[in-house]
């Protein structure tokens, strides 16, 4: 019998076990941490069974909205109530800073206030047709949400599609990342405890290509939510196809930011900090691209090489700037590509390789220059701490090399001359752009891309009617 923390499957409104359980390793040590029920497709249906129950039943939907407020505002009380203990748990499976997992639950908890502030205010129009007509649009939440959570931020983002799923009176069936699924079910617990109906929200921690799969496949599926890579955005988006099931992909980017002459460098040098070395650089939209004017480019490597070796390196707990990547595979992944890089002719001004003497999946900060613009380095996503810098004459030169890629995330400028940045950020070919502060925006601001990047919108009020459809009414009055 193993001696591991043990945690479960929330289906129907129950924990339950399994006959397979899943070990999650420690990244900063490689050593077991714990151990969760793994899902199997028997699990899964039973999941679409209590959403679908839930739905039929208008335990969610038919109620009075401002129900929908109360229950929504309880979960982030229930969230804010559980995050010291739930921050521990992100922080050991996940590798991140005890800091970063500790606000990762209180975004999630301010997620469920922000959606629960629109509950009760999805309402329709009047469409006036002249005499003898009465015409209105109303609201109808989809059915069955079927969210697939990517590893990096899993309470975040799942909060980020579950509450306003929720809030539209949906029933939601999530799949966890098998990575780092423990910390997502202190989100389960915040649900039970604040009253939901059973089978509104059921979480499985099972393989992507098995359970996360057949959810998409399901006939019972009405939504499709995916946050994760491109290769597995597109199966799903063919899968989707088959019953023309609406989706909202969000599949990374290759962002970057443009420096111009007149930048405040405390502001870039900053910016790039928070921009690709949070997290390890493992976030959809980092800044993994830096292209700077000539005139302050050597200033701009000299001033990234000396943050990136100033930077403290170590087990999440511990708060470091720089943590563990989640898992042996991504640092092989991410080494991969730097070693790849020095071979195609890259200069690596530090870093490029992991850091030796630990068992951890730590990779040293890694600047890259004289890339080619068509290279693997420059145009793919190494989702880890590598910063590629490049040096640009003019401002048509730099929109077209960060337009050069196939994603469109988000993007950034920085510079002193606002009417100039203005024009600059107009076009970039992006969801969402910074100015001045890489991260800037928040919970209220839309979030997500074009191109490779996906589509759709999370966050925000525009989020919210990906989880509605319109309904018409045309009424002809009698007698008229």
């Amino acid at each position: 019998m193993s001696t591991l923390d043990r945690y479960y499957n929330y289906i129907g409104g129950a924990w339950t076990g399994a006959d397979t359980w899943r070990v999650i390793h420690d990244p900063a040590t490689d050593a077991p941490y714990a151990e969760i029920a793994e899902a199997s497709i028997a699990d899964a249906d039973a999941a679409m069974a209590a959403a679908r129950r839930c739905v039929a039943s208008g335990e969610l939907s038919a109620v009075r909205p401002a129900q929908r407020v109360t229950w929504l505002l309880a979960i982030a009380d229930q969230i804010r109530a559980l995050t010291d203990e739930a921050a521990l748990v992100l922080c050991r499976e996940n590798g991140k800073s005890l800091e970063v997992a500790r606000g990762e639950f209180i975004e999630a908890a301010r997620y469920f206030e922000y959606y629960a502030g629109m509950a009760d205010k999805i309402e329709g129009v009047s469409i006036p047709l002249g005499d003898g007509y009465l015409d209105f649009t109303s609201y109808e939440p989809l059915g069955v949400s079927v969210q697939i959570v990517p590893w990096n931020f899993p309470p975040s983002i799942c909060a980020r599609s579950l509450a306003p799923a929720l809030a539209a009176g949906n029933a939601v069936v999530i799949k966890s990342p098998e990575v780092s699924p423990l910390a997502m079910t202190f989100l389960m617990t915040a649900c039970e405890r604040a009253g939901l109906p059973k089978g509104a929200v059921n979480l499985l921690c099972g393989t992507g290509s098995v359970v996360g799969a057949h959810l998409v496949q399901h006939p019972d599926t009405n939504q499709i939510v995916f946050t994760g890579s491109v290769p597995t955005g597109q199966r799903i988006l063919r899968d989707a196809a088959e019953r023309a099931t609406p989706s909202v992909m969000e599949l990374g980017g290759k962002s970057a930011a443009i420096v111009h002459a007149d930048a405040d460098i405390e502001q870039v040098i900053d910016s790039v900090k928070a921009g690709i070395f949070f997290n390890a650089g493992q976030v959809c939209s980092a800044l993994s691209r830096l292209l700077v004017h000539r005139s302050r480019f050597n200033e701009v490597i000299e001033r990234a090489r000396v943050l990136a070796e100033g930077l403290s390196i170590g087990p999440g707990v511990d708060n470091p700037d720089l943590t563990p990547l989640v898992s042996r595979e991504q640092l092989d992944q991410v080494e991969g590509m730097c070693r790849r890089a020095i071979q195609a002719g890259a200069t690596c001004l530090t870093g490029g390789e992991r850091v030796s003497g630990t068992r951890g999946y730590f990779m040293q900060p890694t600047l890259f220059t004289d890339v080619a613009v068509d290279s693997e380095i420059f145009q793919q996503e190494v989702f880890g701490p590598v910063l590629v810098i490049h040096p640009f004459d003019t401002e048509d030169e730099a929109v077209e090399l960060a337009n050069g890629t196939q994603f469109g995330l988000v993007a950034g400028v920085f510079d002193s001359q606002l009417d100039r940045a203005l024009r600059t950020a107009r076009r970039l070919r992006g969801g969402q752009v910074f100015i001045n502060e890489w991260f800037a925006g928040g919970v209220e601001t839309p979030f997500g891309g074009v191109g490779l990047s996906g589509f759709g919108r999370e966050k925000g009020q525009e989020a919210l009617y990906s989880y509605v459809q319109t309904r018409n009414i045309a009424i002809r009055v009698k007698g008229a």
